[in-house]
């Protein structure tokens, strides 16, 4: 970023690509919201919100041709809610996976109901993106989801994943059942110990019980199959869960 007078000879920042990797999509989101933005906002500092969503989705999801909002999932089917920066991305790698039923992208994690991208974005908040996952365990596990998380995103960068910066895009597992955070607990320790002999950095990932989510606004929902060519984060350690495991 450069710096230059204005007429009024007030400085303003002049956007410029100032790493070679960062991209247009992220060179905008982070000139238009900031990137230091990583201290969580307490309760009494983040914004108040609203008492009900200020948009509507779409009936069904772009890909898997299933219902986005899945408040009410198929008997025997499960719900995971993870964290893994920007979440056009992340959505994209999970609606792939066999047995995934449902996916969609939201908020999480924080304090602000019903926030806005724009909210989320300013760090006032509190949220995390987020994706939700409607899936069959009898096709691919819970744990299965979980390893895949640990690998395609890198659970050691804290309120950040690569260029993109603030506490919206933190690691995240929130679980929604005992088995399912005995499950997180475990193989975070396993992926964990896995980094530290690599010395890689240890895991930021928090791990809990899954707070309110929060759909996000429907240009969001499958963004990356609206937009094909639109902006994914490719963060990650390069790790592979360990086989054993």
């Amino acid at each position: 970023m450069a710096l230059r007078s204005n007429a009024a000879g007030t400085i303003e920042a002049a956007a410029v690509l100032d790493q070679a990797e960062a991209s247009p999509d992220s060179l905008w989101r982070s000139i238009v919201f900031g990137r230091n933005k990583t201290e969580m906002p307490t309760p009494d500092r983040a914004l108040p919100g609203r008492s009900t969503s200020p948009f509507r989705l779409s009936d069904r999801h772009r890909v898997l041709d299933a219902p986005v909002v899945t408040d009410t999932v198929p008997d025997g089917y499960e719900v995971a809610i993870f964290g893994l920066g920007c979440f056009w991305g992340a959505e994209e790698i999970y609606w792939q996976i066999p047995g995934v039923w449902s996916t969609s992208v939201g908020y999480a994690g924080g304090t602000t109901p019903h926030p806005s991208y724009e909210e989320v974005c300013s760090g006032r908040t509190g949220h995390t993106e987020a994706i939700r996952i409607v899936f069959d365990p009898a096709v691919v596990s819970y744990a299965d989801l979980v390893k895949r998380f640990f690998e395609v995103h890198d659970p050691t960068q804290g309120m950040r994943q690569g260029n993109d910066v603030g506490t919206q895009y933190r690691s995240a597992i929130y679980v929604t059942t005992p088995e399912q955070e005995a499950t997180a607990r475990e193989l975070t320790a396993i992926y964990g110990a896995e980094l530290s002999r690599r010395r890689l950095g240890d895991i930021t990932t928090e791990v809990r019980e899954s707070p309110t989510y929060y759909y996000a606004e429907d240009q969001h929902q499958q963004y990356l199959a609206k937009n094909p060519h639109g902006y994914r984060c490719h963060a990650n350690t390069g790790v592979k869960f360990p086989a054993t495991a």
